[in-house]
């Protein structure tokens, strides 16, 4: 089975389902998993994300913000609903891919970690503290899920640009919400609880600068360049040696009215 994933925060979708058409169409992938997807459940854009070629679909959203989905041309099994940190907040849908015959289920995971706010100190910062909370809950439940050889991939928006080449400046964004010791080692840890592999940086050395995120405010964010690494596709050590390719879209950033975050994509030959 030949599988080509596609994750993209992409800030309402219904003001960007032009764009879920042009990416479907230029990269045609099987599943793509959208974050800050804006809409609640009954009124998601059904018709509209099937006539671009998604029959398949999971949601998990809420009014006005937040919402995970995940869009697929392959038939999909709905996986258990979690409420992390006790709220009903749609950061979090699973599906596993129904195989075809001979082909291996693949369980998926679509996560929104929260943004943390402004303030790195969870003392005075209630939005930092629910994201590390957030953070220390998937480590948990990623060390308790079983190691089974199991296919999984977890991918999303997960706020944390981990390496110092995922970051414009190491230096100047220590202490900036994103890219702290603190986070860097909640998502580390999240990491090795089950062994997740990060396939952009199998393909991209981790000394090579690379960036899913840019800031509106920046006036020409190409030029200016000050990106963060914040979307990940992650994998079970078992599906590693089925990893062909793996790459940011940075192109997306400047397609006209883009979402601030680009498609992270990943292809697979299970």
């Amino acid at each position: 089975m030949n599988l080509r994933i596609i994750s993209w925060n992409i800030n309402s979708l219904r003001k960007r389902i032009d764009l879920l058409d042009y990416l479907s169409e230029a990269y045609t992938p099987d599943v793509v998993c959208l974050q800050e997807t804006k809409v609640k459940d009954d009124q998601f854009p059904h018709k509209a994300v099937e006539r671009i070629g998604f029959p398949h679909r999971l949601t998990n959203g809420v009014s006005g913000y937040n919402g995970v989905a995940i869009l697929s041309r392959r038939p999909l099994e709905q996986g258990p609903v979690r409420d992390w940190c006790d709220r009903q907040d749609g950061r979090h849908v699973h599906a596993v891919l129904q195989p075809d015959d001979h082909d291996t289920p693949v369980e998926l995971h679509n996560f929104y970690v929260p943004a943390g706010g402004d303030e790195p100190d969870p003392e005075v910062n209630e939005k930092f503290a629910h994201k590390l909370r957030f953070m220390s809950e998937m480590e948990l439940w990623g060390a308790a899920m079983p190691q089974d050889g199991a296919v999984r991939v977890l991918v999303g928006d997960l706020n944390v640009a981990p390496l110092e080449s995922d970051v414009w400046s190491h230096r100047q964004l220590l202490k900036v919400v994103s890219h702290t010791p603190v986070e860097v080692d909640h998502l580390n840890r999240i990491q090795r609880a089950h062994g997740w592999i990060d396939v952009v940086r199998e393909v991209v050395p981790p000394e090579e600068k690379l960036y899913s995120w840019w800031s509106y405010r920046a006036r020409d964010w190409s030029d200016s360049d000050r990106g963060r690494r914040l979307d990940h596709i992650w994998v079970t050590p078992a599906l590693r040696p089925a990893l062909k390719h793996a790459e940011i879209l940075r192109d997306a950033r400047g397609w006209s009215t883009p979402s601030d975050h680009v498609p992270v994509l990943a292809d697979f030959e299970i």
